[in-house]
């Protein structure tokens, strides 16, 4: 009955006609609910070695790449009332058109004898100026008679100095041949006491070979302390050489200083001369900055301060601008564990507040609704609260962004790192390990007076 015999009874005997056979057969549900229990397996192995696209997410806001290009504020050059608008809020200006038009308030400036007085300061500065430089031609005279005796001194002492060297010479020649007597004097020394040993010679010789010996040796020891005396002779020739050069240079020190002190005056007097001359010329120029005018093109966003006859300091804002013409950016922050697996030219993904996307984070190429960027710069600095800045810039080979987007506006940016199958990617964050250190996605940057191109390298590395 369990069909463990090779002897089968299935042919047989019927099994319909038992009710035990019957309640043990499968039914056709239950043969479905095991093909697609089997199938799913499957599909579930096969999912998990398909290819996964680790990444990076991090929100951010659209910005410009040129810091020119950014939103910024046109502040008052010097304090003044204002007196007349020349634009209104969200009007395009160009470069130099005016914005407002600011009076004077403070009254030393409207003295009219001003200019010529700080002229005729001028005039006697370059004046006193005139006679210390004459002071310093003088001075430069006396240095050159100076140096022209040090001259003449250091060549009498370089002559003195010649012959000391030849003197030395002569003593080491000299010294020299002693050794070469004294050797030989000691070669025949021994060679005569070995012939008296051996009877041929007579001790007579041997004591005459001793005293020509002891000759040899105190020559050698005169020869030597001459070469000293010259070496000494020599040095203090070299010495008296030394002494000359600093003694003058001494002076001519001196002399030089005394120059550096007139010409210390003389600066003086020129930054005299140049602080009232630019006052002069600020007199003069102050009322060119009355007009307030656009640095670029640009629309105005918001006047800080609308009203007519209402003052401005130094340096206070009056009118927020939005330049023209910019190339848009994506400014993101990322966590320092991060910081490693991000590189210059690295491909990042975005989707901008208010587009509607469609995302796979794993898979980018299934996404729908996003947009492609290049990593142009990355911040050494850490941010307040503990990341990193990156700046991302369009890519331009890919699908341009948005016309409509803004400055301002909301993004979440996906880098792109390396691929690994899912079952790793799984694996990976169960254990809370980060992604795949990768670099085969960094392209070359290069930058222009325009804008930032990037530029595939030749081989990836990874």
């Amino acid at each position: 009955m369990l069909n463990i015999s090779k002897n089968t009874v299935n042919q047989e005997v019927e099994f319909s006609r038992f009710n035990s056979f019957r309640g043990t057969v499968l039914s056709n549900a239950n043969r479905m609910f095991i093909r697609w229990l089997l199938f799913t397996m499957l599909l579930v192995l096969v999912f998990m070695f398909l290819p996964w696209t680790q990444n990076i997410q991090s929100k951010g806001e659209v910005t410009t790449l040129q810091p020119g290009q950014r939103p910024q504020t046109i502040q008052a050059t010097i304090p003044g009332r204002i007196e007349k608008w020349y634009v209104r809020e969200g009007e395009l200006v160009e470069k130099g058109d005016t914005i407002v038009f600011l009076s004077e308030i403070k009254s030393e400036y409207f003295d009219p004898e001003l200019v010529p007085r700080t002229e005729r300061q001028v005039e006697a500065k370059e004046e006193a100026i005139s006679e210390y430089r004459n002071k310093i031609n003088a001075l430069r005279e006396q240095i050159d008679a100076m140096q022209q005796e040090l001259i003449f001194k250091r060549r009498q002492l370089a002559n003195k100095i010649t012959q000391k060297e030849l003197t030395l010479q002569t003593a080491v020649a000299d010294y020299q041949q002693a050794v070469i007597q004294d050797s030989i004097a000691e070669r025949q020394l021994e060679r005569q006491r070995s012939l008296f040993e051996d009877g041929i010679a007579s001790r007579t010789k041997v004591e005459d070979m001793q005293d020509k010996k002891q000759k040899a040796a105190a020559n050698l020891v005169t020869k030597r302390n001459y070469v000293e005396e010259a070496e000494q002779e020599l040095m203090i020739a070299e010495l008296d050489l030394q002494n000359v050069t600093n003694e003058y240079a001494e002076k001519i020190a001196k002399v030089r200083s005394e120059i550096a002190s007139t010409q210390s005056t003389i600066a003086d007097a020129q930054g005299d001369v140049q602080k009232l001359s630019i006052q002069a010329s600020n007199y003069t120029q102050r009322s060119q900055f009355y007009y307030i005018v656009a640095p670029q093109k640009s629309y105005i966003t918001k006047a800080i301060k609308p009203g007519i006859g209402e003052t401005v300091k130094e340096g206070d804002g009056i009118v927020t601008i939005m330049p023209a013409e910019y190339e848009l950016a994506v400014e993101l922050y990322i966590k320092p564990m991060d910081l490693p697996l991000v590189d210059i030219g690295q491909e990042v993904r975005f989707i901008f507040d208010g587009w509607p996307a469609f995302i796979f984070s794993g898979w980018p190429g299934q996404s729908f609704g996003t947009y492609k960027g290049r990593v142009v710069a990355i911040d050494n600095m850490i941010s307040s609260k503990g990341e990193y800045r990156i700046l991302v810039g369009p890519d331009p080979e890919s699908e341009e962004w948005p016309e409509e987007l803004r400055v301002g506006s909301g993004a979440q940016g996906i880098a792109l790192l390396d691929n690994v199958p899912v079952w790793y990617e799984i694996w990976r964050r169960l254990n809370g390990f980060p992604p795949d250190y990768y670099d085969g996605r960094t392209l070359e940057v290069e930058k222009d007076s325009d804008r930032i191109q990037f530029k595939a390298p030749a081989k990836n590395i990874k």
